[in-house]
């Protein structure tokens, strides 16, 4: 990969201070030329990053980083803050195993003031550590930055509504693309575009500016109290926002990709010494003509041809398929409701939307209102689908206890992204969600392994099932499926001889992996038999009376071994007696890095060769004993 004149000589902040005007263009080029050479091999998260290039440029110009402090919301558009933060030389290692992460990380840099990666924490962490300095007695200055799609979290209107009693500097930059992952929905957004089509606002409040300090002696006085009056006339001048009503003094809007209106916006912001809100516009793509086109499907993307922005791996995934059999069932039955959390791209929901418009309903950042806005649904006759990432379902763990699952109201969860999803690591593996839901009582949890299985199990949940429903399913598409398997079943499957004395129990992806195990362990002599549970919440008592028989048992499972089904398996077969060995293997007490799937399952020794390891050396050590 190239070498570029002024960004691989870029070794700190203060290096980007010694810049005239006149070379920072080309390093902003440069910039995004990096993030697309870099991010064309390794995927991640383009359009965001290349839309913030000049406002994070700017604010290294201005800011005394890491003196002063920065937290980004999500942290997806962190990267410019990596290249200009001396992590140049191990840009290329982004989001690999052992490489730098695509989210802040305080473990990785000094310049990291706080870990993100779930949206909307921005504004609450960077006050909590405006308060710290504070009372420190230290004066240095602490800035949020965060998107307008962020800004649909209820957890930012927390901060704001506490953030406007702080009497020091605070300072938010709200970096307005006009959209999340999906187009952005609701009042706030609607709010920001009238903001942003009113530019005659700015030139009003110049323009009179301007005329008062001509006038002698009493313009200045005028000029005040129109400040600090509560008038319609100061309204007309210096226009009240709903962030003044929050305590904050509003700037803006400004151009994000003026670096010059950005800092001057910010050496502004720093005088203030009370909570400031700076929005920014910015073009979320800018610069690479595929992402500016498209926005949604780069704002995270696998390997793609530079050329062309092309995807170079196609395959019919689980969230597609999701899409299309909504649609299908839609048509039959116009009760049935979709619901995204700002998603509906990601979800496979963009079809729906297009057809079924008055049932499809785009919350927003709002985990938690998604739940309680269907369980609403619910309570009226509908049947909602809540489609979201199982690492953004930890979310709303309240609302599914207590209006969901306490209320008897009928919700279907369609749980994407299951199980391990690799590159973006700890904040975003699917490993929590059964060990959440396992814990819910009245909870129908499913995890089919190949399409036809999550086709079925998701109409069964909707139709057949009471309560809180779930049907969990992985990132991309089916795995390997053996030829002699059969069909997928609603509650379970036996796969291969049942006068073997070793049991292998397993669910979801993992059944893939468990076959691939069992051919390989048949290789060496030893004769196994699957047990793969479809629906793993509430467990069907035949599969533990079928593997009380068994002398060993093994269970394999993709997500955390507290709370696991793993457990739960085992205690029934204690209580009906089982007389044999059972292993568990999950996750215990850790956070999966980042690393691609294959890597992470290996580590686990959850893919067919840590399988056929495990229980060679489980038999092993029996025989010794």
């Amino acid at each position: 990969m190239g070498e570029y004149k002024y960004l691989s000589k870029i070794k700190s902040p203060e290096d980007v201070k010694k810049l005239s005007e006149e070379e920072l263009p080309q390093l902003c080029t440069e910039i995004r030329e990096k993030l697309v050479e870099v991010l064309s091999v390794n995927g991640g998260h383009l359009s965001p990053n290349l839309g913030v290039v000049e406002l994070t440029v700017a604010m290294h110009r201005v800011f005394d980083f890491p003196k002063d402090s920065v937290v980004w919301d999500v942290g997806h558009q962190s990267y410019t803050h990596k290249l200009l933060t001396g992590r140049y030389p191990q840009f290329e290692s982004l989001r690999l195993k052992g490489g730098i992460s695509g989210f802040p990380k305080r473990e990785e840099s000094a310049y990291d003031d706080f870990n993100t990666g779930h949206s909307s924490t921005s504004i609450s962490a960077a006050l909590g550590i405006a308060f710290a300095k504070a009372m420190d007695g230290d004066n240095s200055a602490t800035v949020a930055v965060i998107g307008d799609g962020s800004l649909t979290g209820g957890l930012a209107f927390e901060a704001l509504n506490n953030a406007g009693r702080f009497k020091k500097n605070f300072i938010v930059i709200l970096n307005d693309n006009k959209m999340s992952i999906s187009r952005n929905v609701g009042a706030i957004p609607r709010y920001l575009t009238t903001v942003r089509i009113q530019p005659w606002y700015i030139r009003v409040k110049n323009f009179t500016e301007r005329a008062l300090s001509k006038i002698p002696f009493f313009g200045r006085y005028i000029k005040g109290f129109l400040r600090r009056s509560k008038s319609k006339i100061k309204n007309l001048v210096y226009k009240n926002t709903l962030f003044d009503c929050f305590g904050f003094t509003y700037l803006g809007p400004i151009d994000g990709h003026s670096i010059e209106e950005v800092e001057n916006a910010l050496l502004a912001a720093r005088k203030i010494n009370s909570p400031v809100l700076l929005h920014v516009v910015t073009r979320k793509g800018k610069g690479y003509q595929p992402a500016e086109d498209n926005p949604g499907e780069f704002h995270g993307i696998g390997k793609f041809d530079i050329d062309s922005g092309e995807p170079l791996s196609s395959h019919k995934g689980f969230s597609a398929e999701f899409g299309k059999e909504m649609c299908e069932m839609a048509q039959r039955d116009d009760k049935l409701c979709a619901i995204t959390a700002a998603m509906a791209h990601g979800t496979g929901l963009r079809e729906f939307e297009k057809k079924y418009r008055n049932r499809f309903f785009d919350v927003g950042i709002a985990e938690e209102h998604a739940v309680t806005f269907g369980c609403g649904l619910a309570a009226k006759g509908y049947r909602p689908v809540f489609a979201v990432y199982s690492t953004f379902l930890q979310r709303a763990y309240d609302q599914l206890i207590h209006d969901a699952a306490m209320g008897g109201l009928h919700l279907v969860l369609a749980i994407d992204r299951a199980g391990i999803v690799g590159s973006d690591g700890e904040t975003h593996q699917g490993v929590f969600d059964v060990s959440m839901l396992n814990s819910i009582p009245n909870t129908t949890i499913y995890s089919p392994t190949y399409f036809y299985g999550m086709r079925n199990a998701l109409t069964n949940a909707i139709y057949m099932d009471e309560g809180l429903a779930a049907v969990r399913y992985p990132r991309g598409g089916e795995g390997y499926r053996p030829d002699d398997f059969g069909i997928e079943n609603i509650d379970y499957n036996i796969y291969g001889s049942r006068n073997s004395r070793y049991l292998l129990v397993t669910y979801g992806k993992l059944f893939s992996h468990a076959a691939r195990a069992k051919e390989e362990l048949e290789r060496e002599g030893i004769e196994i038999c699957i047990l793969k549970l479809c629906r793993i919440k509430p467990i069907n008592p035949e599969t533990v009376d079928f593997a009380k028989s068994f002398r060993f048992v093994w269970f394999f499972e993709e997500g955390m071994f507290n709370g696991s089904i793993a457990r739960t398996f085992s205690d029934l077969l204690n209580l009906r007696g089982f007389e044999g060995v059972c292993h568990i293997k999950a996750i215990r007490d850790r956070f999966v890095p980042q690393m691609s799937v294959g890597e992470a399952l290996s580590m686990l020794k959850l893919d067919s060769k840590g399988m056929v390891e495990v229980i060679k050396k489980d038999l092993k050590n029996e025989k010794k004993t």
